[in-house]
């Protein structure tokens, strides 16, 4: 399925600015819905080129920071990419979540301890003493 699919750079000025450095978000937008995320950079509102969406100068630090921008992109065309060739719905969300790692299907540490307790239950007898389960259980309850 085709989708529409850009990304902006763009400063975002707090209500009570007055002078000082602003943050760059970036947002991904996704036939017509909008997600956004913080770049965790700041920049200087004079340096800034709203048309390329990059800061503007020659400098090793002004390259530094475009090279960070651009890095960023690519990691947002390979989330849409990778949920592309997944067969995974491409929304602005999902792939604001993909690139921010929250799209990972997580396991609870409790959940593998209480999995992990039931096979050692089964082998007390061989191999395992009681005393080794009942360890394992004040651990669980520790944790």
């Amino acid at each position: 399925m085709k989708t529409n699919f850009s990304l902006l750079f763009y400063l975002k000025k707090p209500k009570n600015y007055e002078s000082g450095l602003v943050p760059v978000y970036l947002r991904i937008t996704v036939n017509g819905e909008r997600s956004e995320t913080t770049s965790s950079r700041e920049c200087d509102p004079s340096l800034w080129n709203s048309y390329s969406g990059r800061l503007k100068g020659t400098t090793e630090n002004v390259r530094s920071f475009n090279a960070y921008l651009d890095n960023l992109q690519h990691q947002v065309y390979d989330a849409h990419r990778a949920l592309t060739e997944g067969d995974i719905p491409v929304t602005a969300e999902s792939i604001k979540n993909k690139l921010l790692g929250k799209d990972e299907k997580s396991i609870l540490l409790l959940i593998v301890f209480n999995e992990h307790n039931k096979r050692m239950r089964a082998l007390i007898g061989n191999g395992y003493a009681l005393g080794t389960m009942t360890c394992f259980g004040t651990t669980i309850k520790h944790t």
